[in-house]
């Protein structure tokens, strides 16, 4: 978001509309703000009443920089109450949504689109935010269904590739002797591959992205090896375009993470070498490039290297983003036999996360990294 939307110029004249701040929600000093804000993934976005303190409004994910504007239109009625009766339905569900009231915010979000006519404008956001919260109050088929309900009228956009991508998500969660789940694979599937094959759908290419993963695990998730590696070398190629067109090496960098992974699907874990350490060079102060060259360089069978870049990692990450690097490292030394080591790496992550702040204080690490610790006793 940084590198590509905040930076568009055509956003200058929304800026005297809020008071912006950025907050890292891996640092401690804001671990308290975290926990008020209801974080469940980045980037996330929330509006807060200056007066009480309230949260208005939140939006998780990222958004190009046409859209914009109608987010910060939907986030200033939600702090103010909305205007007609279905804004103010609209106005009540953010609110419920955006502490993290998932379940509540989406029986409103439905009453809200069943009301509304069809040139609302608040429609496509309000969907995906009716989505999001049925897939995160673990309410999977309600969302995969809708996303198949909606879909048709929904056009050849980039709102329609994201309800394709939440519903297919939401379908390959669910238990696989669900009644319903392989009738709502296929018909979400072929929607989903449809549009990220589509250039003329536009949409950011990060969002592009998190869609091809979405399609590789429904080919996994079918058995499919040979369309998974075709999928996977659709998804590096596209990436390789999406670097190679970044305007600055902030841009570039937003794809390492999600080009490491497409490298090491498609069995290439020194394209992801050569790429980081240039990461790498360009950010010294970053945690990220390191992190990520040394599960490159163990996919290379090049411990030593992996094990040094692993400790430059730890050297520069701080909060709950060290413990990757902990499991990385230890997994490192397993492989090169030293089992000591690894335990002594695996305490140490304990010993982190025990020290964390409640709100960045995950109960499900302590219970990885204690369930790995078990397994080397």
């Amino acid at each position: 978001m940084q590198a590509f939307v905040f930076t568009d110029e055509s956003l200058a004249r929304h800026a005297g509309r809020f008071v912006w701040l950025s907050m890292d929600g891996e640092k401690a000093v804001n671990a308290g703000l975290r926990a008020r804000l209801a974080l469940v993934g980045y980037p996330s976005f929330y509006v807060v009443d200056p007066a009480t303190e309230r949260v208005a409004f939140r939006w998780v994910g990222a958004f190009t920089a046409p859209q914009f504007p109608r987010v910060l239109d939907a986030a200033e009625n939600a702090l103010r109450g909305g205007g007609t009766p279905l804004d103010r339905l609209a106005a009540r569900a953010d609110s419920l949504y955006a502490v993290g009231r998932d379940s509540a915010a989406a029986v409103i979000y439905r009453e809200a689109l069943a009301a509304a006519p069809a040139d609302w404008p608040h429609a496509p956001r309000v969907l995906e935010s009716l989505l999001f919260a049925l897939l995160n109050s673990g309410q999977r088929e309600s969302c995969a269904a809708l996303a198949r309900e909606r879909l048709p009228s929904l056009g050849r956009t980039g709102h329609a590739a994201a309800v394709a991508g939440l519903g297919l998500d939401a379908a390959l969660a669910l238990p696989a002797q669900h009644p319903e789940r392989a009738a709502l694979v296929a018909a979400l599937e072929p929607a989903l591959r449809g549009f990220v094959a589509d250039t003329a759908v536009t949409m950011a290419d990060d969002d592009r992205s998190g869609l091809w993963i979405v399609a590789l695990a429904a080919r996994k998730d079918a058995r499919d090896s040979t369309g998974a590696r075709a999928t996977a070398e659709a998804w590096s190629a596209f990436l390789e375009q999406a670097a190679a067109r970044a305007p600055t090496p902030a841009a570039r960098t937003v794809f390492d993470s999600h080009r490491l992974s497409a490298y090491l699907e498609i069995g290439r874990p020194e394209r992801a070498a050569a790429m980081l350490e240039v990461s790498a060079r360009d950010f010294p102060n970053d945690y990220n490039p390191p992190a990520r060259l040394a599960v490159a360089l163990r996919a290379m069978g090049r411990l030593d290297e992996a094990l040094a870049a692993a400790d430059r990692a730890l050297a520069l990450a701080y909060g709950p983003r060290r413990v990757n690097v902990f499991r990385t490292r230890a997994e490192i030394l397993l492989e090169r036999g030293d089992r000591d080591g690894a335990r002594a790496t695996l305490r140490d992550a304990e010993r982190h996360v025990e020290s964390l702040p409640a709100p960045q204080r995950s109960a499900a690490a302590l219970a990885d990294l204690r369930r790995r610790l078990a397994a080397l006793e």
